[in-house]
């Protein structure tokens, strides 16, 4: 077979393939890029899992009419200009591919405006290919809607999972967002029906409660620290109040959620001297640097990060956290816990079900005092009643944040 260069529509493809692997892709990108043109409120509906349709829709800067056509070509971007600026980015986006790529292998109308506009644009793009440009009336802002995904490269979507896996991976994203930009109003529809919405209000530890409802504000400690062009705000759990499950480390380096083996290191490294029992703690970690400081160019998805000095900030990190768990609070708290007995909400049920449980248990070890086989089957029951509990106010919380 002869060499030969492809034409542009095969190389569009190829490359949204890099770039748009499934649904969340699409989200993330014209959320970042939301972010980037400094919306305070972002509506992001899905259908379908966003195999049918997605729409985001933000109250930022806009798009210039003319500007908006080049939007859609590939590499063009208002993020940068020179090759040095890659050294210092200081956006979500930068490269200039995620809308060439979206629109390659979906369908795309774009309705947007500046505040400078008496009208807007509205754009009308077919596998990347402008069908229409025309003036609409909308508000400031820019609202991308995306449907038919991989309609001309169907073989794509046997690869996508379900509908409701495809949306609880977008869910996940959005409610890292919003902790990253608690100043934001974020709002996520699912058919229909809204599945999460966000004061925007600035309150992150509100945004942890509300995305994370099974975290309580009373088992995380709060640290913050600065020092040579690093800052840190971290919300993380008691020595106490850590699960009995896998880690759950929420990380975000300049507002970008990231996965990073020395953030992890860090964590490991500032618990390590102290007794979790077996647990985990629950770590949600914000890093600023200076944007020469941290590479965010070495990945398509741009989650992997490579810090210019990794020890500093290792060392950094792990010392801010090591300080707050060494604190009064910390150590307090846990003195506390072990002096006091079971509150009486929990006693009724424990007394009641012990009985039944010693009556059912099957292999019962009769060689182990009776009275010690009552306190751990009671310390058992007491801890599931206390995790019923927790869920039925969860679910309550849920209830009383929809109806706001």
């Amino acid at each position: 077979m002869k060499i030969q260069q492809l034409s542009k529509a095969v190389a569009d493809k190829i490359a949204a393939g890099e770039v748009v692997e499934r649904p969340l892709s699409v989200i993330k990108e014209l959320v970042e890029n939301a972010v980037d043109a400094g919306a305070d409120r972002i509506t992001v509906e899905i259908r379908k899992g966003g195999k049918e349709s997605m729409r985001v829709t933000d109250n930022g800067c806009g798009i210039e009419p003319e500007e908006a056509p080049i939007a859609f070509l590939r590499h063009a971007t208002s993020k940068i200009r020179r090759a040095e600026d890659l050294e210092c980015i200081a956006t979500l986006g930068f490269r200039g591919e995620a809308l060439a790529s979206i629109a390659a292998v979906s369908k795309v109308e774009l309705f947007t405006k500046t505040a400078g506009q008496k009208s807007g644009s509205h754009l009308n793009l077919h596998g990347g290919e402008l069908l229409e440009q025309s003036p609409c009336g909308c508000e400031t802002g820019s609202s991308f809607l995306v449907t038919d995904l991989y309609y001309n490269t169907p073989a794509r979507r046997r690869f996508l999972g379900s509908d409701a896996a495809e949306a609880g991976r977008i869910g996940d994203f959005l409610s890292r967002m919003a902790l990253a930009y608690p100043e934001i109003a974020f709002r996520f529809l699912n058919n229909g029906e809204i599945l999460f919405h966000t004061r925007g209000d600035g309150d992150r530890l509100r945004c942890i409660l509300s995305v994370f409802p099974n975290e309580k504000a009373e088992g995380l400690l709060h640290t913050e620290a600065q020092s040579d062009g690093l800052r840190i705000e971290a919300y993380h759990s008691r020595p106490d109040a850590c699960r009995s499950r896998g880690k759950h480390n929420v990380f975000f380096v300049n507002g970008r959620a990231v996965e990073s083996r020395a953030l992890d290191e860090s964590v490991k490294a500032a618990y390590a001297e102290t007794d979790l029992g077996g647990k985990s703690p629950s770590v949600y970690l914000f890093l600023q640097t200076e944007p020469g400081a941290v590479d965010v160019n070495i990945h398509p998805n741009k989650t992997q990060i490579r810090f210019r000095d990794e020890a500093g900030v290792r060392a950094f990190l792990e010392s801010a956290l090591k300080q707050t768990l060494r604190g009064r609070e910390a150590i307090q708290t846990v003195q506390r816990e072990a002096q006091t007995q079971p509150a009486a909400i929990w006693a009724a049920p424990i007394k009641e079900q012990g009985r039944e449980a010693r009556k059912e248990a099957p292999g019962q070890d009769l060689s182990r005092p009776a009275a010690a086989d009552q306190r751990i089957e009671a310390k058992q029951i007491e801890d599931q009643s206390k995790v019923d509990i927790i869920q039925l106010l969860s679910e309550r919380r849920k209830r009383e944040s929809a109806a706001e």
